[in-house]
């Protein structure tokens, strides 16, 4: 067994103990939330905050094949499950579009489309859940992500969006795109990747 297995062989061993999440502290989520950053309806201020961030919010298909080509993003993988509303019309536009992602080959792709299981309005994050993503690295090494839901899965607060985390173990919030500010205190976007993060609603 190599290091690497041996240390993933005691995670799993520790997890299995593991059978519930600890409680959330007692708070009052009405003190919680900032008003000025919910004015307007969801998507309004999901929309104002995730451009805030600089994320990009796209509300067509149409709108996304037009934006991958002009940035010259024509080549990357799509969720399996969102090929039939997503990927295929990407590829009748064109655009080379894989639906296994490939490991080996991380550098090949200039963007992944996979699920986002929700998103939060107040800070104009993303929601993606691996318990439903084909490939958590699709949404990570490409230079463009493209995460993908429904209006009616924008929580209005981050309280509501805690509310309603389900039992899944890993659970990230993209607010905008992959950014550092440790170097210099000068705010880098795009370091770890992605370095363009979209949301397109279907």
């Amino acid at each position: 067994m190599s290091s690497r297995d041996a240390i993933f062989s005691k995670i799993r061993t520790a997890l299995t103990d593991v059978k519930a999440k600890a409680d959330y502290p007692d708070y009052d989520s009405a003190v919680l939330y900032s008003k000025p950053r919910l004015e307007g309806t969801s998507r309004e201020a999901f929309t104002r905050n995730f451009t805030a961030v600089s994320g990009k919010v796209v509300n067509s298909i149409a709108d996304l094949v037009t934006f991958l080509q002009q940035n010259g993003q024509t080549r990357g993988y799509c969720d399996p499950v969102l090929m039939a509303d997503v990927g295929n019309a990407l590829a009748a536009a064109g655009l080379t579009v894989e639906t296994a992602y490939d490991r080996s080959r991380y550098e090949d792709y200039q963007f992944g489309i996979t699920r986002a299981t929700g998103a939060i309005a107040e800070s104009g994050s993303l929601i993606l859940d691996d318990a439903h993503t084909s490939d958590r690295l699709a949404a990570l090494s490409p230079w463009v992500h493209v995460g993908v839901l429904k209006e009616s899965e924008i929580h209005r607060t981050i309280p509501d969006a805690m509310a309603g985390l389900g039992p899944s173990r890993n659970i990230l919030w993209a607010t905008g795109p992959s950014k550092t500010a440790d170097v210099e205190g000068i705010l880098i976007e795009g370091v770890h990747g992605p370095g363009l993060q979209l949301a397109l609603f279907i």
